[in-house]
């Protein structure tokens, strides 16, 4: 009522209990906007929902030639409200039926996708290389080992001709390329001829060109590189081109749609679309998240307010459909120039962007997918170095394992070969003993008979003298 400054407003979304506004059926930008233009036009009032939860478009009733507004713009048109306060888009069609006034916020319409998860891959710190390089690189890697061996062995001045205490023998060459090449040392054994030092040196620029290369490409491949969404934007072949492996939609009898209709270029999506509308906003938004939706086509304020919070959803593509949005109001309503005047005033002000940062853009995340903004890395983009860690890990233990048993082999053995040995030593001298012991016994019986013999000599010599 114009006269003792009493409203009748209509609003949108869903109902909401906050303790600041128990007089209030939602809660939001709109609702703070309201706040600020009665306090500025002294002007009170109360709230309802639409009741069928609908903008605004011109329907046919009951198949009849006959056509009414439903939603916000019914309500106006019929008197219901006062005023609307919404999302409300400002075109034509509306405006030859209700008053709007002066854009509170220009806007456009905007595509919603979920974002494209990245696949992790085990082995993404061997993308800077193709296969072949690799390949390539380890086959190097022991040419380069056996021809040092080869040089070093038979130059006169190689290993022959040093007195080094740590012989380069073919083990230590191919440990030696693999320390230059991963700059992980050289250990003991190191090349001593002329030209061997010279492929070592030539090794060592090879290496250090590889490693600069490899770090530089793995740095743009994990930082830089992001999945590629599934479209681009509105022009995309894959909206112009209907199919349902990628379904859109928008919310039905509003202005989104009516943008759709009247594009002629544009009817195959629209067509398209009248399968997969849905009744609100927030219903297309949670069947994005949802999958039941790939790409949901609503306001740019709207789609930015989602993506600001979940970082899980972006928006695609350039806006389209540049439009404002505006207050609603009856045709011939005084408050109309009123209303534009507060709106003018309070822009001026900057308590709409005020508005703007504390309902739309206060989240966190991103509204829109800046593909040159580098991402940070994680575990996942390396976990395949740290997997051949322990596979290095797991392989050491298992050998250490192999030497310590075959250790105690060797031990074995050597304590049966000493057992043996020291048996056949203890064989050869009892044999050697029996043997010394053999002609000691007969050399003693060969010195105890002779004595005898030259008695009975003597004997008879003596009876023979007798």
């Amino acid at each position: 009522n114009y006269n003792d400054g009493s409203y009748y407003v209509l609003c949108t979304g869903p109902t909401l209990y906050d303790k600041d506004k128990k007089d209030h059926c939602c809660q939001g930008y709109c609702i703070d906007l309201l706040k600020r233009l009665s306090e500025r036009l002294n002007i009170t009032y109360s709230l309802h929902l639409v009741d069928d939860g609908n903008f605004g478009s011109l329907t046919r009733e009951n198949g009849s030639n006959f056509k009414r507004w439903n939603g916000i713009i019914g309500e106006i048109v019929e008197g219901k409200a006062d005023i609307a306060v919404a999302s409300l888009t400002i075109n034509n069609e509306r405006a030859q039926y209700i008053e709007f006034s002066k854009p509170y916020k220009y806007q456009g319409i905007s595509i919603l996708i979920k974002k494209t998860m990245p696949v992790d891959d085990l082995l993404s710190f061997l993308r800077p290389f193709k296969p072949e390089l690799w390949w390539l690189v380890l086959l190097s890697v022991h040419v380069v080992a056996v021809v040092l061996y080869l040089l070093d062995r038979f130059s006169p001045f190689g290993e022959k001709d040093s007195d080094n205490k740590h012989p380069l023998d073919l083990f230590s060459t191919m440990w030696f390329a693999w320390g230059v090449l991963i700059n992980s040392g050289v250990g003991e054994g190191i090349p001593r001829s002329f030209s061997a030092r010279i492929l070592a040196m030539v090794w060592a620029g090879f290496s250090m060109i590889i490693i600069a290369s490899y770090t530089a490409n793995l740095a743009a491949f994990l930082v830089l590189d992001k999945p590629k969404n599934k479209i681009e934007g509105i022009n995309d072949p894959v909206l112009r081109n209907p199919s349902s492996s990628f379904k859109y939609g928008t919310v039905k009898d509003s202005s989104v749609e009516a943008y759709f209709r009247r594009q002629v270029e544009m009817s195959s999506m629209y067509n398209f679309m009248k399968n997969y509308n849905v009744q609100y906003e927030s219903e297309g938004i949670s069947k994005v998240k949802n999958g039941e939706l790939d790409a949901f086509i609503w306001d740019s304020p709207v789609l930015y307010h989602e993506t600001s919070k979940d970082c899980n959803l972006l928006t695609v593509g350039d806006q389209f459909g540049r439009s404002g949005y505006g207050i609603g109001v009856p045709k011939d309503s005084p408050w109309s120039d009123d209303i534009s005047l507060s709106i003018l005033y309070l822009q001026e002000r900057g308590i709409m962007e005020e508005l703007e940062t504390r309902w739309i853009n206060f989240g966190t995340c991103d509204s829109i997918d800046d593909m040159n903004k580098p991402t940070t890395l994680e575990l996942s983009h390396m976990l395949g170095v740290f997997i051949m860690v322990a596979v290095g890990i797991g392989g050491g233990l298992i050998i250490v394992i192999f030497e310590v048993l075959y250790y105690k082999y060797r031990g074995w053995k050597e304590k049966q070969k000493n057992v043996l040995k020291k048996s056949t030593q203890h064989w050869q001298k009892h044999v050697e003993e029996n043997k010394k012991n053999r002609i000691l016994t007969k050399q003693y019986i060969s010195s105890s008979q002779t004595p005898k013999i030259a008695n009975s000599m003597v004997c008879t010599n003596n009876g023979f003298e007798k």
